[in-house]
């Protein structure tokens, strides 16, 4: 984050009992690792689960890319767990390739399809990233495909705009996130989306589910089960966190420590 305006210090305690994040998408350009860095060097925690899309396989498949911020986030989750935190990483379909080595154990990293992960107040939750219940992943992957492009390059359309806009003054505004919830299909989706999941937590007779995979950060009840999305680090730099006590919160990293988001260097080096 060289050239940046140092981060606000943090306002809350940095210890919990369990992280979960999502939608990393190491190995593409849009990808805020040096914003993932700072959290996990500012926070500790038992448990951290890794919920999908953690490296964009598809992406890396057309064009390699992996500069060495990427390479430190890795290193710092197996130092992590050296240290003794445990690491579950429930693969989503950008990272599906590691869905061949369900069960078994890398470096002191699970990995697992799902998970039901227990707070500390006994709350039971299911853990899954979530594509299974994306029509469009499922079903129709070439669309999945187009769709992904889109998405890149909506992101970098949008990171010119932002930095016009912080020239003029303006805060930041997303174009994605917009458009999730203005055009209706998208909203359609999303809403379909979430009652899928949930509708799989009530079949397991779960408390709650935690998912990621629609990069939108969500905490709220649907019918009586707790859904809770944590997000992403390409956009909103989220994450789910559980206090010591099992509270469960959504921390807006980069609206906590102040740090401007989608800079061109970032996201079109």
């Amino acid at each position: 984050m060289d050239g940046l305006a140092p981060p606000r210090p943090l306002p809350r305690p940095s210890r919990f009992r369990t992280v979960f994040i999502s939608d990393i998408h190491l190995g593409t350009r849009g990808c805020k690792a040096d914003y993932l860095l700072d959290f996990l060097r500012n926070t500790d925690c038992e448990t951290l689960y890794l919920v999908g899309d953690i490296f964009d396989g598809w992406r890396l498949k057309r064009t390699w890319y992996w500069p060495q911020a990427h390479n430190d986030v890795v290193q710092k989750l197996l130092r992590k767990v050296r240290k003794g935190m445990r690491l579950v990483y429930v693969p989503g379909n950008h990272d599906e390739v590691l869905r061949g080595y369900l069960g078994m154990h890398f470096g002191g990293v699970e990995v697992t399809k799902e998970a039901i992960h227990e707070t500390a107040d006994g709350k039971r939750l299911l853990v899954i990233h979530g594509d299974e219940f994306d029509g469009v992943v499922k079903y129709a992957r070439w669309l999945a495909l187009l769709g992904d492009w889109a998405y890149v390059t909506m992101l970098q359309v949008n990171t010119w705009f932002n930095f016009l806009r912080r020239k003029l003054g303006f805060g930041y505004w997303s174009l994605s996130a917009y458009l999730k919830h203005r055009v209706k299909n998208a909203v359609q989706f999303i809403s379909n989306f979430e009652e899928a999941v949930v509708a799989e937590a009530r079949r397991q007779g779960v408390d709650g589910v935690v998912c990621g995979h629609i990069h939108s950060a969500e905490m709220r009840m649907i019918d009586g089960v707790l859904y809770m999305n944590d997000g992403d680090w390409v956009e909103s730099c989220t994450a789910l966190v559980e206090h010591m006590d099992g509270r469960l919160e959504i921390l807006p990293w980069a609206e906590i420590r102040h740090l401007p988001m989608l800079s061109p260097v970032t996201a079109a080096a």
